[in-house]
């Protein structure tokens, strides 16, 4: 896609947006692994330095203690080898064994995907405490198998709430997803039964089932959970937790899993001031694998979870293979390949640069996407201005057509109407151009001048 190209552009703006999931965590272990990059030879000494610094960075992050100890174990054990000492780059070894322990640490390979019975619907149950995410989560997955060409029902079964039913009904409708409720009935177990004969009989192939949720753990929930579950049978039962509870998810989901065959964790609010704690200690603790992380309150924010990418965000890595997915997931294919039409006759306009920054906007919040980009590292504090992409939107869309097809015409009255119809200044207009043609100019290596498809990540 090409929008790619244009992220550099705003890396120098002031401190302004959400914080990345996980930021402090991998800020410091950055840190600590600055220190070790910088060190020609390592003994045994400097591994064990190196170790209780991540023990330090990792229970600051709310990671479980025995969690914690059984982690720094195991990267000892393949640490202190002669083999590695002796190495040219024992440093960039130790990252990598500290790499692959996450990956094992947070589930390794992950659950098998999901399965679609050929002759009934599949059954999700969503169980959770009250303020977790449940019901939004719900709408969430919803979308996310919809995207995928299934045949989606969701079932209001958290009748201890009406706004819970009433929230589920309004999300549904915004993605087009029916909902099975009844406003009248206290019976959750009887609608449980409903709601599975009406996916069966109208050949859905997905029901999702919103249970109801408590403000803590008590024997009533979990019998009308268990209850609900042995009506459904579901296929997966996900458990909803708060990221940012940190151990307390933890403790949660230990109550729940004694009760209930939890075969997987959802965890929400993974934008906000997520320590990282839960998401490095579910997996040991509980036994079960996450299975999907919620981020922001729009049914688009949800995001499969696997193991290896999110181990490679955490050590600044980056995590390519999630941007590309959303970008499949978003992004119109038909402007890009109208555009690709366009680079190969050298016509990349003002318009089609608007285009694309509208496009941008599509995956998400700049910083999270920064983030994602390996190698790519914003200086400390700061963070991405979203304000100045708006600017540059509003400055596009205050010239006349001939302006954006013919930029050589902006003479100095024009750049003046320009920022008094956008609000901004003149400065503002001429950087917004330059930006254009320095964007213009690497666009020019992939188009005309080059034979072939142009590279995957630009497309």
């Amino acid at each position: 896609m090409i929008a790619f190209g244009v992220y550099g552009l705003w890396l120098d703006a002031p401190p302004l947006g959400p914080i990345p999931m996980f930021e402090e965590l991998s800020d410091r272990l950055s840190g600590v692994f600055r220190k070790l990059l910088g060190r020609g030879r390592l003994s045994e000494q400097d591994v064990r330095e190196t170790l209780r610094e991540i023990r330090r960075v990792l229970l600051e992050a709310d990671v479980n203690l025995d969690v914690a100890r059984s982690f720094l174990r195991a990267v000892e054990e393949r640490a202190v080898g002669a083999d590695l000492l002796s190495s040219v780059t024992p440093g960039q070894q130790i990252i990598k064994i500290v790499h692959e322990e996450l990956i094992r640490l947070l589930g390794g390979t992950g659950p098998a995907p999901m399965q679609f019975p050929s002759n009934r619907a599949a059954v999700v149950l969503l169980a959770g405490l009250q303020g977790s995410g449940k019901t939004t989560t719900a709408a969430k997955l919803a979308r996310h198998w919809k995207d995928r060409g299934k045949r989606v029902i969701l079932a209001a079964l958290d009748l201890q709430r009406p706004a819970a039913i009433a929230q589920l009904e309004t999300l549904g409708s915004s993605i087009g997803v029916p909902v099975h409720l009844d406003r009248a009935t206290k019976d959750a177990v009887g609608l449980a039964k409903a709601a599975r004969t009406r996916a069966d009989r109208e050949g859905f192939d997905l029901l999702i089932a919103d249970t109801a949720g408590r403000l803590h753990v008590d024997e009533e929930l979990m019998t009308e959970v268990a209850k609900v579950h042995a009506v459904l049978e579901p296929h997966e039962t996900l458990l909803v937790l708060d990221g940012m509870t940190g151990q307390d998810a933890v403790s949660i989901a230990e109550a729940f899993t004694k009760q209930l065959p939890v075969s997987g964790f959802v965890l929400t609010k993974m934008d906000g001031d997520a320590r990282g704690g839960a998401a490095l200690s579910l997996r040991a603790v509980c036994g079960a694998p996450i299975r999907y992380l919620g981020i922001g309150e729009k049914v688009e924010g949800l995001e499969p979870f696997h193991a290896d990418r999110l181990a490679s965000r955490i050590l600044g890595m980056g995590d390519v293979l999630t941007l590309v997915e959303r970008a499949q997931e978003r992004l119109d294919l038909t402007k890009a390949e109208a555009l690709e039409r366009k680079l190969r006759k050298d016509r990349f306009t003002l318009e089609d640069f608007l285009g694309q920054l509208q496009e941008m906007k599509k995956l998400g919040p700049l910083e999270e996407i920064v983030k994602m980009l390996p190698g790519v590292k914003l200086p400390a504090g700061a963070q991405v201005d979203e304000r100045d992409l708006k600017r540059t939107e509003a400055i596009i869309q205050s010239m006349t057509r001939e302006e954006r097809e013919r930029p050589a015409v902006l003479n100095a009255s024009r750049r003046k109407r320009i920022a008094r119809g956008s609000g901004t200044t003149v400065q503002d207009v001429n950087r917004v151009l330059r930006q254009f043609e320095q964007t213009q100019t690497m666009l020019k290596r992939f188009g005309g001048g080059r034979r072939g498809k142009l590279p995957t990540g630009l497309r």
